[in-house]
């Protein structure tokens, strides 16, 4: 009886393994997906966008640019913490942030949304928090870069609200 009872034990535990093996592959592939589909999406949407609405195509060009420059910069951080540097843990969290903000800016400037001046107002604010943010890490070329594409999204939110 203790025959079976092991025996059933490890078909128990390799079925456990191989559904934790499986959840592991499903995460990082709806990850891998993610990544991908977002940046499909930016440079798909960023085409439409300067046809659907040329008014506002340098802003949204200055935003797509700060979503990519940003995720470079995420990855650079992500690097830095696979090595136990934590150091850039304080811009990874602002970059996140601003291409979040970037991401949902770009799309309502695309559809010429009435809330297109809150955006930019906010849009200053959250830019400059990571340009700032990422200023004290210029000593690395993607948080440099970084911080370079914020200045660019709050002068082109500069220019849209005219101030």
């Amino acid at each position: 009886m203790t025959q079976k009872s092991d025996s059933t034990q490890t078909e128990v535990s390799t079925e456990r393994r191989n559904v934790l093996i499986g959840a592991g592959m499903l995460g990082a592939g709806a990850l891998a997906a993610t990544a991908a589909g977002t940046t499909a999406f930016a440079g798909e949407h960023m085409h439409h966008a300067h046809g659907a609405s040329p008014k506002h195509s340098s802003m949204i060009a200055s935003l797509y640019a700060c979503v990519r420059t940003g995720e470079a910069c995420i990855d650079h951080c992500l690097d830095s913490f696979k090595s136990g540097d934590v150091s850039l843990a304080a811009c990874a969290e602002k970059v996140l942030e601003t291409n979040a903000f970037c991401t949902a800016h770009a799309r309502l400037a695309s559809y010429d949304s009435s809330h297109l001046k809150a955006m930019a107002e906010l849009g200053m604010k959250i830019c400059a928090e990571c340009e700032k943010e990422c200023l004290k890490h210029k000593k690395h070329a993607s948080c440099k870069a970084c911080a370079d594409a914020c200045a660019v999204c709050i002068k082109e939110c500069k220019a849209f609200l005219k101030v």
